[in-house]
């Protein structure tokens, strides 16, 4: 058997038009970078980026009783979002195993909106269909919306130039732009002020053109999923498939904060109630390299002493602190704040400290921004 091509997004050919480095991810053909990522990522941080995310998965389950079907599948919990905002939460299977991270935004009374990991969208809808209720459908628009993340510190004069006023973080908002009926939601993956728009997959070329165009004042650039790493891990939101995965649990990844315990019922409830009364055995730590050398990788080990204590999930030269970091699995009694580490990068130790998160820190984040992530 030979694999399928990957697909291509509603914006491949504006990639291709302004000279994107493509590679296969996930299944599609996505731009890696136009420039350099760390030119990419400094716009991102200081003035303003625009990403594709038109690979990502997008379901809309709805229907009688769509909320309280949806409540006992997913960690965190439903009933406390109203219409037209959203959260951060998992898709767990049995044993407690992250299938998906994703975003679940209420759009109607009997309405959601997933945002889904571009990796995991057919193993999502296997399973919500596996589960199904009666009253309830998961079509997806998969394909024939798509989508664009626009983030950085001058993300809210951007829009001011487009007329528009943004809605609050975690909110969503149907609007029309340059006579593109769209939807905004203000959320996303990079720790800066942002947004992510939806749109009709006809309107792709016209509604990225637009936002390059505007933004050229405010020195926007199109970034592509290199910068979207880095920005992602000094902030430590985790990465599905590596730092999040079937074989762990959310409790050990540390984003216990969306998974509500004290909802009655959901797949994997009693699995984490029971990791969390006897505490996990392995703990996801950032870490943060001490002297100047080659970045750190997943896979690469981790040592206190002799002792091999967990492993690299994910690592990087952080553009911002210009020092390698990371992600780690490690035992949970090594698991401290200031604890010394050292990871074997090539068959040598290099001593790392493992560090409060974010890794990295910045002083003018609106309120709420750090804790809202988004999956790719």
């Amino acid at each position: 058997m030979t694999e399928a091509a990957p697909k291509k997004t509603p914006l491949y050919d504006e990639h291709i038009k302004r000279g994107a480095k493509m590679v296969p991810f996930a299944g599609w053909l996505m731009p890696v970078q136009y420039t350099s990522i760390v030119e990419e990522h400094r716009a991102v941080r200081n003035h303003v980026g625009m990403f594709d995310i038109s690979h990502m998965g997008q379901l809309l389950p709805q229907g009688e009783g769509v909320r309280e079907w949806l409540n006992a599948i997913l960690t965190n919990n439903l009933q406390k979002l109203d219409v037209g905002t959203g959260q951060y939460t998992f898709l767990l299977h049995e044993g407690g195993g992250v299938i998906d991270d994703l975003i679940a935004y209420r759009t109607g009374e009997e309405k959601f909106l997933l945002v889904v990991n571009a990796a995991r969208t057919a193993e999502d809808i296997k399973w919500l269909h596996h589960y199904i209720a009666p009253t309830v459908e998961v079509p997806s628009r998969t394909g024939a919306f798509g989508a664009v993340a626009i983030q950085g510190p001058r993300v809210v004069e951007l829009f001011r130039a487009l007329d528009v006023d943004l809605p609050p973080r975690n909110h969503i908002v149907d609007l029309t732009i340059g006579g593109m009926p769209v939807s905004v939601a203000r959320t996303g993956y990079t720790g800066e002020d942002g947004v992510e728009v939806f749109f009709r997959a006809t309107d792709a070329a016209k509604f990225w053109n637009l936002i390059l165009a505007t933004g050229e004042r405010f020195e926007i650039k199109p970034c592509g999923l290199g910068a979207r790493d880095t920005l992602r891990l000094e902030m430590c939101y985790p990465l599905n498939g590596s730092d999040l995965s079937p074989e762990r649990n959310p409790i050990e990844a540390g984003l216990g904060f969306f998974v509500d315990l004290a909802k009655p019922k959901f797949i994997g409830r009693e699995v984490l109630l029971k990791v969390k009364e006897e505490g996990p055995r392995e703990k996801l730590v950032p870490f943060r390299m001490k002297e100047k050398g080659p970045p750190p990788r997943p896979h690469y080990a981790v040592f206190a002493g002799e002792s091999r204590i967990g492993e690299v999930t994910s690592g990087t030269l952080s553009p911002s602190l210009n020092w390698g970091i990371g992600m780690a699995y490690i035992d949970a009694g090594h698991a401290k704040i200031g604890a010394e580490i050292e990871i074997e990068i090539r068959g040598q130790k290099f001593p790392a400290t493992i560090e409060k998160k974010p890794l990295y820190k910045k002083q003018s984040l609106p309120p709420g921004t750090a804790a809202a992530t988004t999956p790719i």
